[in-house]
C-alpha cells in the first residue's frame, strides 16, 4: 500500500530523524482506499508545534489555524497530537490513536504509518467505507458538539462516497441541527456547499439536509419547494426536478451546478392554479428569495448575479424553428448578463435530461441548438451582440449630429443596435451614419 507523494515522504523522513513518529490520516487515506488519487494530504505526529517548527527551520514552516492550530511545511498540514489539548496533559497520550478517536466519521479516522506500513483502522472506518456508511467516530453528539459544521459535512459525506448516514448519526444529527445557524460560521458553509458541487451526485447532500432538517436554514427557497407538484408538463415534483437537474450537470462547473439545484426555485412564489393544475409562468424572474439565500451564505456579488442570471435565462427558447433573429437576441442578453452560450447550452440539456415526462434532448437535436448559436456567433464579420460590438461609437454619434455627452448619446446607440441585431449587415460606419442622420 503506497499512499504518499515525494513531499510527504521527506517530511515524515525528516521527523524520525529527529526522533518523532507521523502518520498520514484523514481523507487522504480515505481516498487512496476509495481508489481515488489523493491530493490533500494531512499528517498526525506526535511532535508539539514548537518541536515542529525546530525542525523544519528553513523550510518555509509555519503556524496557521485559530481554533486548533497546525503547522504547514511546503503546504502540507501537519497536526500535533490533540489529546492533551483537550483533556489536559495529566492524560496520557496514545498516539495516534488518542487524536483519531476524536476525528469526525470513522471513514476519516484511518491512518496509514508508513514506517510499519500498515493501516491504523481502530474504528471500522475501512468496513463503512466499503458498506457505504456514514458514522460518527464514537459519541455522535460529542463530536458535534465539538464542531456543529460535521452537521453539514455529515451529508456532504453521504454525498462523496454515494452512502447512507447510520441511524445512531442520523438522529443526532436531526437532534442538533439547530446549532447549524446558532454556532456555523457563514464563510464555512458557503465552503462545504461548494465542495459538494463537486461531487458526483450532490443531490444526496441536498436529500440529506433536508431529512434532518437543515435545508430550511440554508435554502429556504429550495425547502419551501419539496412537496410543490412539478404541474402538467413534469413527471416528477419541482424538488426532485431541480435534484435531477443539479446532478446531470457536471462537476467542472460548480457554481452552474447550484444554479442547476436552484434554478426552479422561483416556481414557489410563481404557482398559480387553474382547473386543479399548477403553472408557473414566469417562474425564472421570481429570484429574490434565491438572492437573498446566496448572500446570507456569503457567496460574492459576482456569484450571485452569474447564478441569478443563469436562472432568469433558462427558459429562453432554443428550438429547431427558432430565427436567426431571436438567437441574436439571446446571444445579446447571455452577453448583458456575462453568460457563456455554452453555459446557457448545459443548462438547459440539464433542465430537459430531468423531466421524467419528456425524452432528453438526442445528440441530433443537441447538434441543431449548438449550431443555431455557432452561425451567429461566427456567420457575420460584422455582428454584434452588445452596444460595444457597434462599428461606431458614442463619440462618432455626438460628431455626426453636432451634440455634446448626455442620455440622447446612449439612446442613439441604442436605437442603432436593435436595428443591427435585426439585420447584422447593417453594421458598418456608412450604414449607422444613415441611421443616426434619421435618428433626428
Amino acid at each position: 500500500m503506497k499512499i504518499s507523494n515525494v513531499k510527504v515522504e521527506q517530511i515524515i523522513s525528516t521527523l524520525w530523524k529527529n526522533g518523532f513518529r507521523a502518520v498520514i490520516a484523514g481523507g487522504s487515506v480515505r481516498d487512496f482506499i476509495r481508489g481515488k488519487k489523493a491530493f490533500d494530504f494531512d499528517l498526525l505526529t506526535n511532535a508539539s508545534l514548537d518541536e515542529l517548527i525546530t525542525v523544519f527551520k528553513g523550510k518555509n514552516a509555519r503556524i496557521v489555524g485559530k481554533t486548533f492550530k497546525i503547522c504547514l511545511v511546503d503546504n502540507i498540514e501537519i497536526s500535533p497530537a490533540r489529546f492533551n489539548q483537550y483533556h489536559g496533559s495529566s492524560n496520557k497520550t496514545v498516539f495516534p490513536d488518542n487524536d483519531l478517536a476524536m476525528r469526525d466519521f470513522t471513514i476519516n479516522s484511518m491512518a496509514y504509518d508508513m514506517e510499519k506500513r500498515e493501516l491504523i483502522d481502530l474504528f471500522t472506518g475501512q468496513k463503512d467505507l466499503k458498506n457505504r456508511i456514514i458514522r460518527f467516530t464514537n459519541d455522535p453528539d460529542q463530536r458535534i458538539e465539538e464542531d456543529p459544521l460535521r452537521i453539514i459535512r455529515a451529508c456532504r459525506m453521504a454525498s462523496l462516497i454515494k452512502g447512507t448516514i447510520e441511524p445512531a448519526s442520523l438522529k443526532a444529527l436531526k437532534i442538533k441541527s439547530c446549532l447549524v445557524k446558532k454556532r456555523v460560521s457563514r464563510e464555512r458553509l458557503r465552503v462545504e456547499i461548494l465542495k459538494a458541487m463537486e461531487h458526483e451526485t450532490p443531490s444526496i447532500f441536498f436529500k440529506y439536509l433536508k431529512k434532518i432538517d437543515v435545508l430550511k436554514h440554508l435554502f429556504p427557497c429550495l425547502d419551501q419547494c419539496f412537496d410543490l407538484d412539478g404541474g402538467p408538463y413534469h413527471g416528477e415534483t419541482v424538488f426532485e426536478h431541480c435534484m435531477l437537474t443539479g446532478d446531470a450537470l457536471s462537476f467542472r462547473y460548480p457554481l452552474l451546478r447550484l444554479a442547476g439545484f436552484l434554478h426552479d426555485a422561483g416556481k414557489y412564489e410563481a404557482a398559480v392554479e387553474k382547473e386543479g393544475k399548477l403553472f408557473f409562468a414566469g417562474h425564472e424572474k421570481h429570484t429574490d428569495q434565491t438572492r437573498a439565500d446566496l448572500q446570507y451564505l456569503r457567496f460574492s456579488s459576482q456569484e450571485i448575479n452569474y447564478i441569478l442570471s443563469i436562472i432568469r435565462v433558462h427558459m429562453r427558447p432554443l428550438k429547431d424553428d427558432t430565427t436567426p433573429k431571436a438567437v441574436r437576441r439571446l446571444l445579446r442578453d447571455l452577453n448583458k448578463d456575462k453568460i457563456d452560450y455554452h453555459d446557457f447550452l448545459r443548462m438547459r440539456i440539464a433542465d430537459r435530461r430531468a423531466n421524467l415526462a419528456k425524452k432528453p434532448y438526442g445528440f441530433s437535436e443537441i447538434k441543431s441548438r449548438l449550431n443555431k448559436i455557432l452561425n451567429e456567433v461566427y456567420s457575420e464579420k460584422n455582428r454584434a451582440f452588445s452596444i460595444k460590438d457597434l462599428a461606431v461609437s458614442g463619440r462618432d454619434v455626438m460628431k455626426i449630429l453636432k451634440m455634446g455627452q448626455g442620455p440622447e448619446v446612449g439612446s442613439v446607440l441604442e436605437y442603432l443596435f436593435e436595428k443591427v441585431l435585426d439585420n447584422p449587415k447593417l453594421n458598418n460606419k456608412g450604414e449607422l451614419k444613415k441611421l443616426i442622420l434619421e435618428y433626428r
